[in-house]
Parts: C-alpha cells; structure tokens; sequence
C-alpha cells in the first residue's frame, strides 16, 4: 500500500527476487509466480514528482508484472487482505504498509505546535515556533515553503542538517543565522534491474528534465557513489567498489537469509 518510492521499488525488487531464486533450486518458480498488487488512493503514482515521471514508472511497473490499483484507498487490513473504500477485497498472504511518513503520536506530548502528521512546526531557521532554543530537521519537521511543504526525502534532511548545524554555530558565537531554503535537485526510481527513470536538477533549470534507461540508471549508481564519499571519504569509497567487483564473482547474486 503506497504508491511513492519505497512501494514502487519494492514492487519492482520482489519481481527481481523471485527470478534470482531459480539459481537456488527454485527451477518451476518465475516472475508468474509471484502477484504483487500496488495500491495508491490518489490518482497517480510518486504524486511529488512530475506528471512524466509519473507515467513511466506505471509503465515500467506494468511491465514488470505489477497490478497497479489507482484511486483505491485501503480502510481496512485484514488476516488475509485489504479492504477498499468501496468495500472490495485485495487478497493478500503478506502486507507491506508504505503510504507515507507519520510522526509518532508522543511527539505531540512535547508541547511543540504540530501538524496532522504529527510533524513539529518550524520556522525557516529550523527553529520551533514554540522554543527558539530547539531545532528540528528531517522527517519530523514541518516546513511549508512557496506554498508546498518541504518534501520528508533524504536530500531535503542533508540540507536541512548542512544549514542547522551552521545556524546554531551561529547563535553560539552571536552572529546572524541564515534561513533554510530547500533546493530541490530531483529525483530517481529505481526498478531493480528493469529499468530506472526520474527528474534531475529540479529548480535549477527551467522545469525539469527527464532521463530514463541507461542514462538515469548511470545517475543512480553514481548518487548512491557520492553517498558512500561523503560518509567514508574516496579513498574507501574505492576500495569499496573494488571489493564489490570483486564480489559479483565470488558471492551469490542474492542472500536468502
């Protein structure tokens, strides 16, 4: 349940898995095998990205083998299904909930001013509107900027960690603290090994620009490159991707555990 990212590359890797198996044994078990149902209460998929985007990853999942329900909200989860708003059965052996991101109901209790989601209202300096000497970042922080809120993605939680960390360098030494602003650089899907799409520079062009194939998938490999960089630093980071090479020979395609 949840048409955004998480459920729409999930979808895509269980196909993915289900192949993987026959080096296993598996030699009667394929993609045929397998029926995964993708239901989103709105009218599309990945509704934060574009109309283009969101298109192709319908198509691509499609291909893939996914039943994709549109317009379909789930009131009810049941031992063996969802139940629709219109009262309609999905049958179901196993239930993945991704339909969105939802703050714990304790945060509530903190005294800070909340929205529906249980998010903490913040202003532009990340700070709250209740304690100045509180900041609040990432998922659990709710921020509305040229009329949209700020988006509960990792680039979106990096930047925000980028400027709270030197606006509170900032109040500790007297100096004036700069408001967040986020600059949304786009977005990729990934769907395991049948394809890849998504929108790259966001803002930073006029509209967005759309890459799909192997174009986007070079993209996504490379931001998940830049990730470990940043964490490990590049002489680790290439090591790491020479063990990785080294392990596509030595270690089975798939963990079953």
């Amino acid at each position: 349940v949840g048409g955004g990212a998480t459920g729409i590359e999930l979808s895509a890797e269980l196909y993915n898995a289900a192949s993987h198996l026959n080096e296993y044994g598996f030699g009667k078990l394929n993609r045929a095998s397998l029926k995964v149902a993708l239901v989103e209460a709105g009218p599309r998929l990945i509704p934060a990205l574009t109309e283009k985007v969101s298109a192709s990853a319908l198509s691509e999942l499609r291909k893939a083998g996914v039943d994709v329900h549109l317009n379909t909200m789930i009131t009810e989860a049941v031992e063996n299904g969802l139940i629709t708003k219109d009262g309609e059965k999905i049958e179901a052996d196993l239930m993945v909930w991704a339909a969105g991101v939802k703050a714990p109901d304790f945060i509530k209790e903190f005294g800070f001013e909340t929205n529906r989601l249980n998010q903490i209202e913040i202003t532009d300096l990340m700070q709250t509107t209740v304690d100045k000497d509180v900041f609040v970042i990432g998922d659990c922080a709710a921020l509305i900027q040229n009329g949209k809120p700020i988006p509960p993605r990792a680039q979106a939680a990096h930047q925000m960690a980028t400027q709270c960390g030197k606006n509170i360098v900032a109040l500790l030494e007297g100096k004036e603290m700069k408001p967040f602003k986020f600059n949304d650089k786009g977005s990729l899907l990934s769907f395991s090994h049948f394809g890849t799409v998504g929108n790259l520079m966001g803002n930073l062009v006029k509209g967005d620009m759309f890459i799909e194939g192997k174009i986007a998938r070079l993209a996504y490999l490379s931001l998940y490159r830049m990730h470990q960089v940043a964490l490990h630093g590049w002489f680790k980071t290439g090591l790491i991707l020479l063990v990785g090479q080294i392990n596509r020979f030595l270690r089975p395609s798939m963990k079953l555990h």
